[in-house]
């Protein structure tokens, strides 16, 4: 049962000076806040029983609160929850409502325990804004059971085969999201999809070096989001940027292992549009990639207002890079003079080391040229002193100014 705890916040200052009468009554600001504890509902927390349908119980109360009500979701420390593939939904009707994590959270042992679920995400938020999810409690998405094979027996005609996200939003405007462990997700540790107004801070994202597309983060149709002062170490992307985002800012973020941070890869689908992206005082340590931009033949759009400031490397491959004609399996290749236009593109305030010569590649389709590409103050060396290192290009335009290895594609400013 909801325990109801009724807040009432009076203003000292009218009290203190002056007798409350009917004035000072108006003032008084009432604030209702329902704590929706999962134990309450039924959850056994002990890392066998399936919790899910308690924590349908306890989500469907706190959604469906008093309006004017705060609902908090309560996972309660010092226990585990197993779940099951789980869907929380809105619209809610709380203006904002908070899923506080102090336990662990743990996905299904066996990949038997799937069948019969949409397998596209294990835990999803749908249409609910005005949502937080934070605490210190982890997240673990058993992904080693994916990672050697991702279906389950024969999959029917027409449908994917692949592992699921371990955590996805969609359409969640105002979410905020921050403090907790997410470890071993099968796929993607966290989506975010058609959001507005994300702010996500003190993530620690762990995943083995090996592990197969278990991105950190990946943000996709998505405005005004805010990613910062997290760990992410993976077997792919730390964190990635897809088609139809705009106006994000990532910030204090440390990456390895991983794939580095990448904007794409976009143009697979299509039109794929990207803008006013900024990514700064990160450090990306012994990553196959560092900051990377990339796309594929055929597509059609744009990425512009790109800017990398501030970064550190650190036993780098592929320090900075552009890659226009990504085709990762090598196989079947597109071949299109096609391209996503790149266009207002900054590198600024970068230093570190690489495990590769070639530190600087910026390979921009030979139909499409990249235009207004900015170095300013870029140091990069070789991991081993003394090992000379270079950069290239193919049909990248722009102006370089203080940046060793110095490369002539790039006029110097």
């Amino acid at each position: 049962m909801a325990q109801l705890i009724t807040l009432v916040l009076l203003l000292l200052a009218c009290m203190l000076s002056n007798a409350l009468g009917s004035t000072g009554l108006s003032r008084i600001n009432l604030v209702s806040t329902t704590i929706f504890d999962v134990t309450n509902y039924g959850a056994k927390g002990d890392g066998k029983t399936n919790d899910s349908p308690a924590f349908m119980k306890a989500w469907k109360a706190a959604c469906e609160a008093q309006p004017n009500d705060r609902s908090i979701l309560v996972i309660p420390a010092t226990k585990t929850f197993l779940l099951k593939p789980i869907s929380f939904n809105g619209p809610c009707n709380p203006s904002s409502l908070y899923v506080q994590i102090s336990g662990n959270i743990v996905g299904p042992a066996k990949k038997t325990d799937w069948i019969g679920y949409h397998i596209d995400a294990w835990l999803s938020f749908s249409r609910v804004n005005g949502l937080t999810v934070s605490g210190n409690g982890q997240i673990n998405g058993q992904g080693p059971i994916w990672w050697e094979n991702a279906c389950i027996g024969t999959p029917s005609p027409g449908t994917s085969c692949h592992a699921p996200a371990a955590l996805m939003f969609r359409r969640c405007n105002g979410l905020r999201l921050n403090g907790l462990t997410h470890v071993n997700s099968p796929r993607v540790h966290i989506t975010i999809t058609a959001c507005n107004g994300v702010i996500m801070s003190n993530l620690h994202i762990i995943a083995p070096e090996t592990s197969p597309n278990t991105d950190g983060i990946n943000v996709a149709s998505s405005t005004n989001v805010n990613i910062s002062d997290s760990i992410i170490g993976t077997g792919d992307d730390c964190i990635a940027i897809s088609g139809g985002s705009s106006d994000i800012k990532i910030s204090g973020i440390t990456c390895g292992p991983g794939h580095g941070i990448s904007i794409g890869a976009l143009g697979k689908g299509g039109v794929d549009m990207v803008e006013n992206i900024e990514v700064r005082n990160c450090t990306l340590i012994k990553t196959l990639a560092g900051v990377r931009i990339k796309s594929w033949q055929g597509g059609r759009g744009y990425a512009r207002k790109i800017s990398f400031k501030a970064i550190k490397f650190d036993a780098v491959y592929n320090p900075i890079i552009i890659d226009q004609y990504y085709c990762p399996t090598q196989k079947n290749c597109i071949n299109s003079t096609s391209a996503i236009k790149l266009s207002d593109i900054s590198y600024s305030g970068i230093m570190g080391t690489s495990n590769m010569d070639n530190v600087i590649n910026l390979s921009c389709s030979e139909s499409v040229a990249c235009t207004n590409i900015a170095m300013d103050n870029v140091y990069i060396s070789s991991v081993t002193p003394g090992r000379k290192v270079f950069g290239k290009c193919i049909n990248a335009h722009g102006r370089i100014s203080h940046v060793k290895p110095l490369f002539n594609c790039l006029k110097p400013n």
